[in-house]
């Protein structure tokens, strides 16, 4: 985790001491069940929360200092919580092992985390909607190839993304399920020395679900699929920035990240304004999507359980969802404040001579009685004189003065498929299935 691009809610999830938290409610929960079941005296579970309702504060050192000698780091905590509570503790942990606590921990951690960038991506959609609507009949031009093609507008751009924030949040709340889950098994899973009500109680008590079958370990499969999902977002991410970082080209402006008072954006050309958020986004992406490989190398395990996954988690747990929760809330500002240019991309429409227009007198002219391949020759050939000047020459002219085109379409014909407004009747037809209503 790298604190330029965190922040502090989501980070305090993956903190320490959050995590000991987490612990310890796993183990208090669980001996509050067993307590209630008689596999240990219901004192022990009373003594847990008893000592944790009067001294709340962890000991991140002492653990640290005790594991430094285990070399494990739960049996570091229970020797640490042993320490505060007494004799009572000893009854913790009973039946259990590592991975109950630290697998159910880790999904705790997943779930939390999820909610937030569930959130980031309500604040996103928020902002892009308020963008498409202001702009839902801005012209501009539609570029395949990067080259122009047919005008769209500017709203239009907005709601493919606002579509595909749509998606991205349903899969992370698909995802978000199907990682919370809770296994409280034993040693191989096979619940020999801790009943399954255990596993039940203590998965209500912490919002999750029960691990049908969880070995030792929780299946990995579910946080490949996570981590997945977090990369997928982290591309639309990176889609939309690259969007913003092509339509402030110099040679295109028609739009730009906003420039703040006092914003320098070269130490060396005084006249730049960089489109650095956007391309910090792109990074950010690279660093989320490095997640999703190591997630799923972690799906095989040998056998019942081993911990090769156990350090890539340590990394991609915080590392995925810290970077992701700013990256989406830096894009959420990058929207928001996004300035944009209608005049340039006017400008920019009617720069090649009305080139845009070709496909409209081609579809004229077969409906005319020409032949498709008559009809894009005839095209074809005004439109690259066109192109060739520059867009100087216009098409509406050259394809006036062809006798060819004019033996089959009137003047008044040809000019009505200049019409730039022909493009956008089905702008609302497109609006209504994005955003309903």
């Amino acid at each position: 985790m790298v604190p330029r691009y965190a922040r502090p809610a989501m980070t305090a999830i993956w903190e320490p001491e959050a995590r000991y938290r987490i612990w310890f409610e796993i183990e208090a929960h669980a001996a509050v069940k067993m307590g209630e079941m008689g596999t240990v005296p219901e004192s022990a579970g009373n003594a847990l929360w008893d000592w944790w309702a009067t001294n709340p504060a962890i000991d991140v050192a002492a653990i640290d200092a005790i594991e430094a000698v285990t070399k494990h780091d739960v049996i570091a905590f229970l020797d640490w919580v042993a320490q505060q509570v007494g004799p009572e503790a000893r009854f913790m942990h009973q039946g259990m092992t590592s991975s109950d606590v630290l697998d159910t921990t880790l999904n705790v951690q997943l779930a939390r985390a999820a909610d937030i960038l569930i959130a980031d991506i309500d604040a996103l959609l928020a902002a892009i909607k308020r963008r498409a609507e202001e702009h839902k009949y801005t012209p501009t031009i539609g570029r395949s190839h990067g080259i122009h093609a047919e005008p769209v507008t500017f709203g239009l751009k907005m709601a493919e993304a606002y579509a595909e924030f749509t998606r991205a949040r349903a899969r992370l709340v698909a995802a978000r399920a199907d990682v919370a889950t809770c296994a409280i098994s034993g040693a191989v899973g096979t619940f020999a020395n801790v009943d399954p009500a255990v596993e039940l109680y203590v998965a209500d008590k912490l919002g999750l679900e029960v691990e049908p079958v969880s070995t030792q370990v929780i299946p990995r499969d579910r946080h490949a699929m996570f981590f997945a999902v977090l990369g997928v977002i982290a591309s639309s991410i990176e889609r939309l920035a690259t969007e913003v970082r092509h339509l402030q080209r110099t040679e295109v402006l028609e739009a730009e990240e906003y420039f703040s008072p006092g914003q320098k954006g070269s130490s060396a050309m005084p006249h730049k304004r960089n489109p650095v958020l956007t391309e910090n986004l792109t990074g950010l992406a690279r660093v989320v999507r490095s997640a999703t490989i190591p997630a799923m190398e972690n799906v095989a395990l040998w056998h019942e359980r081993d911990i090769s996954h156990s350090s890539v988690e340590r990394f991609i747990g915080p590392d995925a969802t810290i970077t992701l929760d700013f990256a989406l809330a830096r894009l959420t500002g990058v929207i928001d404040k996004l300035l944009v240019y209608p005049e340039r991309m006017q400008k920019n429409l009617d720069r090649m001579g009305g080139l845009v227009h070709s496909q409209r007198v081609l579809l004229a002219l077969t409906q005319a009685g020409l032949s498709r391949d008559a009809s894009y020759r005839l095209v074809q050939r005004n439109a690259m004189k066109v192109w060739e000047s520059d867009g100087q020459l216009s098409l509406l002219e050259l394809l006036k003065a062809d006798p060819e085109v004019a033996a089959a379409l009137t003047a008044e014909q040809i000019e009505d498929k200049f019409n730039l407004d022909y493009h956008f009747k089905h702008v609302d037809t497109i609006f209504a299935r994005v955003f309903g209503g």
